[in-house]
């Protein structure tokens, strides 16, 4: 068996990558440059990175469309098992690039699971909100909207499971984390392992006073309003046997990069 796992320098692949090679799994990790390149744009790439694959973890950066093409040549190619990372609520916010990629999947003659994840804990200190934590005010327009954060480490291993057991055809898990916390309650936990003021402010007024904010991307944000993952899933316990990581033993572990 080897899996490809697409976007395999990501918060996300680069962990399905690492979990798969401990359990002697092989791995082709590819991505836009490297030794094993595979982009979503270049269509010439595709072959080389199928060839010999038996599973296919399934992502695109944001903005990029997973080409429904790529999906039918992975079959053809004998991909049997197919892992796609997709976000939560993608009806009810309009994400039509990853409805798009959950009809390719669903259409594939491998068998398909689609994992379902929204706001990650490394997206405060991998991801997009890391500059704004080491300045200390953290300006997202979600006022006191909660969010079940879950772990790139947890999803990774949902992945996993789907990419290597059995009884994952025809699946749609949600992922979140353990507890909702509003982002208040997640810049206070930051606080108070760093030893750092870090505010926050939900508003809109404040978002669009940021640097490169658009009147496009707050509407985004305040369609997101009501969808806020208040009711945590159980999907990491049921498919892992074990709980989730809680946003506060992440802050622990992740204190470093704000310090």
């Amino acid at each position: 068996m080897t899996v490809l796992v697409l976007g395999s320098t990501g918060s996300t692949g680069r962990r399905v990558a690492d979990q798969l090679r401990s359990r002697d799994i092989a791995v082709r990790a590819a991505s836009r440059s490297g030794p094993d390149v595979f982009d979503w744009t270049a269509p010439d790439t595709w072959p080389a990175a199928l060839d010999g694959i038996t599973s296919i973890y399934v992502m695109a950066p944001d903005g990029v469309p997973v080409d429904p093409a790529f999906i039918t040549q992975a079959a053809e190619a004998g991909v049997q098992r197919l892992v796609l990372l997709s976000t939560m609520h993608p009806e009810e916010i309009g994400d039509t690039r990853l409805l798009a990629a959950e009809a390719a999947v669903r259409a594939s003659a491998a068998e398909w699971t689609i994992v379902r994840a929204h706001w990650f804990n490394q997206n405060f200190d991998e991801g997009f909100f890391l500059p704004a934590i080491q300045a200390g005010r953290l300006v997202v327009p979600l006022a006191d909207q909660r969010q079940a954060f879950v772990d790139a480490t947890d999803l990774a291993a949902v992945a996993v499971e789907a990419l290597l057991g059995d009884g994952h055809h025809t699946q749609t898990y949600e992922v979140t984390g353990p507890e909702p916390l509003t982002f208040t309650e997640a810049c206070a936990t930051i606080s108070r392992v760093t030893g750092r003021d870090i505010q926050y402010d939900g508003t809109p007024e404040a978002y669009l006073a940021t640097p490169g904010a658009t009147e496009e991307a707050l509407n985004f944000f305040l369609n997101q309003l009501p969808l806020g993952d208040s009711v945590p899933t159980d999907t990491v316990q049921r498919l892992t046997g074990r709980p989730a990581i809680p946003f506060h033993t992440y802050a622990e572990h992740a204190a470093p990069a704000w310090t």
